[in-house]
C-alpha cells in the first residue's frame, strides 16, 4: 500500500518581544555581558509586524510566492520590497505576536499563562477573527488577570514575562517549585512550541480537505522535549496538540533526532499508513523561542535587522494511497548508519547515493533535491554561507564522481536540481521539509516527477555521542491507485484449477485435430 502526501500546512508566528527575552543568544548576553553594545543596539533592529510580512522568504513559506519566485529576486531580500505582503497564504498564515499570546493562552491547561485583561479584551475579537479559530478554542481564552498581580508573578514567584512592544501583559508561571524541567523558563519554550504546532495542525488538516476525526495518528518532531524530574524528555507534544486542535480519535507520540526529526518522522509516518496500522497521520512541529535571534550578534553588527524573529511550524498529512497525491517512496530510504563516518562524500553516499543505486537511478533522475533550505540572508551574514547551495555543490560533485554529469555542469546542477533556500533558522523547520508543499502541488500539475527529502541533525550537541545523523526519502508522482484488493488463497486455488482445466481442453482440442 502506499502511504501520499494529501495535504500541508505551514505557518509563522512573528515574536519580536520573544527574541529580546527568551531567545538563547540574547538570555545569554544579559549573564555574560549585560552593558553591551549588542543589547543596547538590538531593538532599534527589530522588525515591525508589517516588515515581517513584507519579507520575499515569509512570503514563500506560506505559499503566496514560490521557490522559483524567491530564486529570480536577487540576494540580500531583507531590503527588498516583496510584491505580496498578505498574512494568509495558500498553506498558513503568519500570525502577528498579540494573537499568539492568546494561543498561548488556549493552550494551557494547567493555569501557567496569564494575560492582562485589558489586552485579552482588546486582541480576542482579532484571534475570532483568525480563519483557523474556532469556538472551541476562543473558549479556551479566559478573561485575564489583573496586571498587578501579572508583574508579583514575574518579580516574586519566579515566572516569565510575556511582553508585547516591550510591555509587560502577562507571564508563563512556574509549574513546580523545585524542578528545573518544570520552571517557568522551559514551561514558555514547551507552550509556545505546542501553540505553533497547534496553529500548523489546523491549517494542514484544512488545507488536506479532511475531517478533523479522520485522524489517528499525530508525531511531533520538534527540537524542545517536555518531562519533569523523573522523566525530562517523557512527551507527548503531539497528543497535547492534538487535543487543542481537536482531534478527537488521533493519539501519537514524539520523534527527537535535532535538524533530521522531520525526515525520521515522516519515513514513521509513511509506514504506519502503509502498514495498515493507520489511515491517517499527520507529521507536525512548532517553533523554538530559544533559536529567536540566534545569529543577531551577527546582523546588528552588520546592520540588519533581525531576521530570526518568526517562530517555524509545519504540519503533513499522510494518508492512504487514492491514485492522485504523491506518495512517499518507501523503497528508496537513504540512512546515515553508525558505520557510516562525517566526512562529506561518506554522509552524500549514505543520503543520496546508496538509496538511488538500490533502485537502478541516477542522481540526475532525481527531479529536485531538498536538503538543509535554511534562508542564506539569514546565514550568509553569519559566515554560514548558503547551506542549501553548499548541500548542492556536494551532490554534483558525486554526480561527476559518479560519471553522471560533466565537470561543465557543475554549476547549472543547483539551478536545475535545487531549490533556494527560504526556511527561518529554527532548526528542525528547515530540514527538507518546507518544499513538501510545493512538490506536492508540482507533481498534482505533472510538473515534477521525484523529489528527494534529506534530513541531517547534530546528535553530538546532546553530549551522548559524536556520531552525525541523517535520512533521506523519495516523493514520486502519483501514476495511479495500486490494487490492493488481494487474492484470498481459495481464489488462488480456483484460477490453478482453472488453468490445468483449460490447458487440459487444450491437450485434448490438439489431439482430435491431429
Amino acid at each position: 500500500m502506499k502511504s501520499v502526501i494529501k495535504g500541508t500546512g505551514y505557518i509563522l508566528v512573528h515574536t519580536p518581544d520573544m527574541v529580546l527575552h527568551n531567545g538563547t543568544t540574547q538570555t545569554t548576553e544579559r549573564v555574560v555581558n549585560p552593558d553591551g553594545e549588542y543589547l543596547k543596539e538590538l531593538p532599534s533592529h527589530i522588525r515591525t509586524f508589517e516588515q515581517a510580512l513584507n519579507y520575499y522568504p515569509n512570503q514563500v513559506y506560506i505559499g503566496n510566492l514560490t521557490p522559483e519566485d524567491l530564486a529570480a529576486v536577487p540576494q540580500p531580500w531583507h531590503d527588498k520590497d516583496c510584491p505580496v505582503k498578505d498574512r494568509c497564504g495558500k498553506y498558513g498564515q503568519i500570525m502577528p505576536q498579540e494573537e499568539f499570546l492568546l494561543l498561548m493562552q488556549a493552550c494551557d491547561v494547567f493555569e501557567l499563562v496569564e494575560l492582562d485583561r485589558e489586552f485579552v479584551a482588546k486582541y480576542k475579537p482579532q484571534l475570532a477573527a483568525n480563519p483557523l479559530m474556532d469556538e472551541t478554542i476562543l473558549a479556551r481564552v479566559n478573561e485575564g488577570s489583573d496586571i498587578a498581580e501579572i508583574t508579583r508573578f514575574v518579580n516574586d514567584e519566579h515566572s516569565e514575562g510575556l511582553y508585547d512592544h516591550d510591555v509587560l501583559v502577562g507571564c508563563v508561571k512556574r509549574a513546580h517549585d523545585i524542578d528545573v524541567n518544570l520552571s517557568a523558563h522551559v514551561m514558555l519554550e514547551n507552550i509556545a512550541s505546542k501553540a505553533s504546532s497547534v496553529l500548523a495542525l489546523l491549517a494542514g488538516v484544512k488545507n488536506a480537505g479532511i475531517d478533523k476525526a479522520d485522524v489517528e495518528y499525530v508525531i511531533d518532531c520538534a527540537e524542545e522535549a517536555c518531562g519533569d524530574m523523573n522523566q525530562r524528555g517523557g512527551g507527548n507534544f503531539a497528543k497535547s496538540a492534538a487535543e487543542i486542535a481537536g482531534l478527537p480519535n488521533a493519539t501519537g507520540s514524539d520523534a527527537r533526532g535535532f535538524c533530521a526529526a522531520p525526515a525520521h518522522a515522516m519515513i514513521e509516518a509513511a509506514s504506519l499508513v502503509a502498514s495498515g496500522a493507520y489511515k491517517t497521520v499527520v507529521v507536525t512541529a512548532g517553533g523554538c523561542t530559544a533559536k529567536l535571534g540566534m545569529n543577531g550578534k551577527d546582523h546588528v553588527k552588520k546592520g540588519l535587522p533581525i531576521l530570526e524573529d518568526m517562530l517555524g511550524g509545519f504540519a503533513i498529512v499522510v494518508s492512504q494511497d487514492d491514485g492522485v497525491n504523491p506518495f512517499i517512496n518507501l523503497s528508496m530510504l537513504g540512512r546515515h548508519t553508525v558505520g557510516t563516518g562525517s566526512a562529506p562524500q561518506a554522509v552524500i553516499g549514505s543520503l543520496v547515493c546508496d538509496p538511488l543505486d538500490r533502485a537502478g537511478l541516477k542522481i540526475t533522475d532525481i527531479d529536485k533535491y531538498s536538503p538543509e533550505m535554511q534562508n542564506p540572508d539569514i546565514t550568509k551574514p553569519a559566515g554560514a554561507g548558503d547551506v542549501p547551495l553548499a548541500n548542492y555543490k556536494m551532490i554534483a560533485a558525486m554526480a561527476v564522481k559518479r560519471g553522471e554529469i560533466d565537470r561543465a555542469a557543475l554549476a547549472e546542477f543547483p539551478v536545475k536540481h535545487g531549490l533556494t533556500g527560504w526556511a527561518p533558522t529554527q532548526g528542525h523547520i528547515p530540514s527538507g521539509v518546507p518544499a513538501i508543499g510545493f512538490a506536492r502541488d508540482a507533481m498534482l500539475e505533472n510538473k515534477l516527477g521525484r523529489i528527494m527529502i534529506i534530513g541531517k541533525g547534530s546528535l553530538f550537541l546532546g553530549r551522548m555521542t559524536n556520531l552525525f545523523d541523517g535520512v533521506s526519502f523519495v516523493i514520486e508522482k502519483n501514476a495511479g491507485k495500486d490494487d490492493d484488493s488481494g487474492v484470498s488463497e481459495e481464489q488462488v486455488k480456483g484460477m490453478i484449477a482453472k488453468a490445468m482445466k483449460d490447458f487440459a481442453a487444450t491437450l485434448m482440442a490438439q489431439a482430435d485435430a491431429e
